[in-house]
């Protein structure tokens, strides 16, 4: 199994509603496939540094997850299916960006308990 992360921009005329319904096809496409989602983030409505299909904020998610190395070629072409992803790119963690993550999440999971 290797580990991998995943981020992905949804374009920001839709409703929250609609924008949720996004992500959670795209964790499903990576349970469906035998992955396992590790940690999920909305890092909401942001600034993109250039115009991209003539819009110029777009909803972020980040995802990262383990798998085999199929689900990747899986996941691209949904995301390639959907109009609704302005952009995305996915990559494989080596050991230290595993632990940069980790570091990172227990670093937010500490600021949201105070």
């Amino acid at each position: 199994m290797n580990n991998y992360e995943t981020v992905f921009i949804v374009t920001p005329v839709l409703s929250d509603a609609q924008v949720q319904e996004v992500a959670d096809k795209f964790q499903g496409v990576i349970t469906e496939n035998g992955g396992q989602i590790v940690n999920k983030e909305s890092w909401g409505l942001k600034k993109l540094a250039y115009p991209i299909q003539k819009k110029t904020t777009g909803f972020y998610f980040l995802m990262e997850f383990t798998g085999e190395g199929s689900i990747v070629n899986t996941l691209e072409t949904q995301y390639r299916r959907d109009e609704r992803i302005i952009r995305f790119l996915t990559f494989k963690q080596d050991k230290y960006a595993v632990e940069y993550s980790e570091k990172r999440r227990a670093k937010l999971s500490n600021k949201q308990e105070e």
